[in-house]
């Protein structure tokens, strides 16, 4: 490790560390803009100049490596006067658009400006104009604006895998483009928001809508993945007008899906907030004392063991465990948390858990993906894989299910289960790979085990991974991929059928006579018989508010303190960031006010208890925000028989990748993806996984 001096501070850095990072580890501020620490380094902007001992004039620290006994000065006056002659250069064709600009008070260039630049301008020509681009419907351009950090471009190139932008000319001509007049069709399309240091791309559907210091921010966690992706919440009032992501390492480093990002508009359209009660056909608006006093004369009426209830995708664990007491209260066993009916076994963790973890994935060298598109379905997750495919030449990666541009080398193996039978010979070309890799991964899909033959799916899938070594001692490379946000969740606390309950197959088909969906838009309403009596407790008019009964209107994930637990096992808070509209309620406390009325009263009152009790029905609630690698269990086999597989095709999970859940569905913004942005062009199956 060689040894630096930075302003007279002594230290000692990793081999491969360039001056910035040195002089940012000895605490000295370095002003960039085309520098970040996730992208490759370009060196444009010039603004990080510092002096070095010995070397006749500035450097650029960003991509300077560090060398044995080098003397570093961050802060002398060549350097001021450097930085200030940058900066200049910089606001020659910048227009002054502060008063109106949507970057205002978060913009880079405002802030370097004033902390390392002049006071006054030497330049008074005429500044250039650069006609603005169409990339779509969720990033607004102003490309005058544009200093040609080059940060969009590189981010969709290297992180995103989907290089649509780039520059054309040189110099003062230099334009960012994306070449041809198209929306762009990276899921992860709206980071380059947050990594534009000024105010060129912004956010379209939140733009003139807030400035930064009248929002009010807080800390949750995004629910339309199951990654647990950490966000901040912003709020005017009682809206929320924008989501951001929050730096996590362990999970989503500093990016967000676009999903997560841009269906927040969602949240004010087709509501829920009062309740409902059908009345000769039609749902007629009611008081809140009516709807549960018709729920309560349903629930006493019927026998407990043809009550049932499904919770849905976005719901928190709450909520799910006061239903869960609730019906074991009322002495049903008929509850589930499936609603594609996935072969899920909530007995064992290790099968159920992204068991590497989502930071064991930047030691994987080969990945088998059966029944699943992660760049749909966990776009945030699949970039960390594709950096991995980056940083590892040898990485392999093969894919059995509809062929999906996953953006990196990807062997495709076939669309059904005849394919995934032929890997169970060990002479297999791609067997061969896999067990050649010292770190593989199979990951494991939910379309993949929804499928009639979904427990065979799973023993197969177990059987090629035993086989590749991924079950050792010091590498659990066995995964299911989970794309519901309240799946593991509900997994965790034991929301499946009851000895001799009925799971959500057997509930649709006509096994219950009142049925109570949490939030629950997934299942098919058509099947259900018309004399089946369904409470539908959510916060949107979706599919199961219109098959519903009686309504109960709950709140949506940014109404309310929640517990989510993510793909890989996390637990992770959520905080409340508004209120609920009109008489929506949190829906735990819905729960415990019904409990009450059919005297069973739920044995809590405040969410401290429930959380409590939580946690006693799984420790894993009593320890937020960690996470541990579940070492193979000598002896652990799936139920199902690898022999009993069919050649039946996989699925996609999602017919759209912008409409997946009652919000997005509701969101205009996402409306608009799916009509105005074309689906990325497909090329022919790469036979041979890129190397």
């Amino acid at each position: 490790m060689p040894k630096v001096t930075v302003d007279g501070i002594e230290l000692e850095v990793p081999n491969g560390f360039t001056v910035l990072q040195a002089a940012e580890a000895a605490g000295k501020e370095i002003p960039r803009f085309c520098y970040h620490d996730r992208l490759s380094i370009a060196g444009n902007c010039r603004m990080c100049l510092v002096e070095i001992e010995k070397m006749p004039k500035p450097v650029a620290s960003c991509g300077q490596p560090v060398g044995e006994g080098m003397v570093i000065f961050t802060d002398t006056e060549k350097v001021r006067q450097s930085r200030r002659n940058v900066m200049e250069f910089l606001l020659i064709n910048h227009p002054l658009d502060c008063p109106i600009c949507d970057q205002g008070g978060e913009c880079d260039l405002q802030d370097e400006a004033v902390g390392y630049g002049r006071d006054h301008t030497r330049y008074h020509e005429n500044k250039r104009a650069v006609t603005d681009k169409n990339f779509g419907p969720l990033v607004k351009t102003v490309m005058t604006r544009c200093i040609q950090c080059t940060r969009c471009v590189r981010f969709l190139s290297e992180v995103a895998g989907v290089p649509e932008l780039g520059a054309t000319s040189r110099g003062e001509t230099m334009e960012i483009t994306n070449y041809v007049e198209r929306g762009l069709t990276s899921e992860l399309s709206g980071n380059i928001i947050d990594l534009c240091p000024v105010g060129a791309l912004t956010a379209k559907p939140y733009a003139f809508v807030a400035r930064t210091w009248e929002l009010r921010k807080t800390d949750s966690i995004d629910v339309f993945d199951a990654v647990g992706t950490n966000i901040r919440i912003d709020a005017r009032g009682s809206e929320v007008l924008r989501v951001l992501p929050r730096i996590n390492d362990a999970v989503n480093e500093e990016w967000l899906a676009d999903k997560s990002r841009f269906a927040i508009d969602g949240l004010k359209r087709k509501r829920l907030d009062r309740p409902w009660i059908r009345q000769n056909g039609k749902l007629q608006p009611a008081t809140w004392d009516a709807a549960l006093s018709a729920v309560v004369a349903r629930l006493n009426g019927a026998e407990p063991g043809r009550i049932g209830a499904i919770a849905g995708n976005l719901c928190d664990a709450e909520s799910m465990m006061a239903l869960k007491d609730l019906l074991v209260g009322l002495g049903s066993p008929n509850f589930d948390c499936r609603q594609d009916g996935a072969v899920l076994d909530a007995g064992n963790r290790a099968l159920y858990l992204f068991n590497t973890t989502i930071e064991g994935i930047d030691e994987a060298d080969a990945v088998l993906f059966v029944g699943v598109d992660p760049r749909r379905e966990a776009p945030v997750l699949n970039a960390r894989i594709r950096r991995r495919w980056v940083e590892n030449t040898g990485f392999v990666a093969g894919l059995i299910g509809p062929y999906a541009d996953i953006t990196y080398g990807c062997t495709h193996l076939g669309e059904d289960g005849a394919a995934l039978r032929a890997l169970l010979d060990p002479a297999h070309e791609f067997t061969v790979k896999l067990a050649a890799a010292k770190k593989p991964l199979v990951i494991i899909g939910q379309q993949a085990l929804a499928r009639p033959d979904g427990a065979a799916v799973f023993a197969a899938c177990w059987q090629i991974a035993e086989a590749a070594g991924a079950l050792t001692a010091d590498w659990q490379g066995f995964n299911v991929l989970h794309n519901a946000a309240a799946r593991v969740g509900g997994l965790d606390l034991g929301f499946v059928p009851a000895d001799g309950g009925k799971d959500v197959a057997g509930m649709v088909a006509g096994g219950v006579d009142v049925l109570w969906l949490l939030g629950a838009d997934e299942i098919d309403m058509a099947a259900l018989p018309p004399d089946v009596f369904v409470i539908y407790q959510g916060h949107h008019g979706d599919r199961g508010a219109a098959r519903a009964d009686i309504i109960l209107p709950g709140a949506a994930y940014t109404e309310k303190p929640g517990t989510y637990v993510n793909t890989e096992g996390r637990m992770q808070l959520a905080q409340r960031a508004i209120f609920p509209p009109g008489e929506a309620r949190e829906d735990w406390t819905i729960l415990r006010a019904v409990s009450a009325l059919v005297s069973k009263p739920l044995p809590y009152d405040d969410i401290e208890a429930l959380r409590q009790r939580m946690g006693e029905a799984n420790p894993v609630f009593a320890s937020p925000d960690t996470v541990r690698r579940i070492a193979p269990q000598v002896g652990l086999t799936p139920k199902g028989d690898s022999g009993q597989l069919s050649d039946a095709k996989f699925t996609a999970a999602f017919a759209t990748y912008y409409q997946t859940d009652p919000i997005s569905r509701a969101s205009p913004t996402m409306a608009k993806c799916v009509t105005d942005i074309l689906p990325p062009a497909m090329p022919a199956p790469v036979q041979q996984a890129a190397e």
